[in-house]
């Protein structure tokens, strides 16, 4: 009976691991088909390391959690079977994922300078502009996680920034973006400090919220400034080409 057991626990793990690898090639295969392999894989996999950086900082916290899934031009995310104990821990996971994107895309980008290569440089870009996207402080991105540390009523200030993506490059992905966002503002509108239940969760001390706060402020600044100055190398390029090719 125990054998059974271990087996069909293996067998789940497996299974979940299928779930991950299947769904990263099915993602792969789907952007090759616009951007060609070498960008898919390079791609698929910053959002990897991405998720993995939320997986861990979970699994460091105790939470149980599930390995991340993928799917094309959505992302990817990864399933919180035990939701966090307090905002603190939120944060935490929620920093932790921009923090491994960005690493992720640094490491793309020395790559990118030091081979000469504009395909690295390329990958290297959208590591920097997708975390970027990701600091918008607003639930569900995890900027949103993250300075929830303050108060859920810091989301309101993610409000106009969605708004200026979407007037600027409309995009399905907005629009759901907005729908999971509705029922998180007014869940801040309805903010109560003084609810017990409120106090537990984000009766944080000044010290863990001003610390998250700047962590926040330097993760977000510093892809500001790679996402611009690597867009402006990647515009270069293409001058260079074209003016070859013409």
């Amino acid at each position: 009976m125990i054998k059974l057991l271990l087996l069909l626990l293996s067998g789940a793990k497996f299974s979940k691991l299928l779930v991950t690898g299947g769904s990263m090639l099915v993602s792969v295969a789907v952007y090759a088909m616009v951007f060609g392999w070498w960008y898919a894989v390079g791609f698929v996999f910053l959002l990897l390391v991405h998720e993995m950086g939320h997986y861990l900082a979970a699994r460091q916290r105790g939470l149980n959690v599930g390995l991340p899934t993928f799917i094309p031009f959505v992302g990817a995310w990864i399933e919180l079977k035990d939701q966090p104990h307090n905002a603190e821990t939120e944060a935490y996971i929620g920093l932790a994922g921009p923090l491994a994107g960005t690493v992720g895309a640094v490491i793309c980008y020395f790559f990118a300078r030091n081979y000469n290569s504009d395909l690295l440089l390329a990958v290297a870009y959208s590591g920097f502009f997708l975390n970027l996207f990701n600091m918008i402080p607003l639930s569900p991105f995890d900027g949103g996680r993250i300075t929830a540390v303050l108060t859920p009523r810091v989301w309101f200030a993610g409000v106009p920034v969605l708004a200026a993506l979407f007037y600027y490059r409309p995009s399905p992905i907005l629009v759901l973006i907005t729908i999971m966002a509705g029922p998180q503002l007014w869940r801040a509108w309805k903010y109560d400090a003084t609810a017990p239940e409120n106090q537990q969760y984000y009766g944080i001390a000044t010290d863990v919220r001003l610390t998250y706060s700047a962590y926040y402020l330097l993760l977000l600044g510093f892809l500001a400034v790679m996402t611009n100055d690597v867009h402006e190398m990647l515009q270069a390029v293409r001058t260079v080409h074209g003016s070859s090719g013409a």
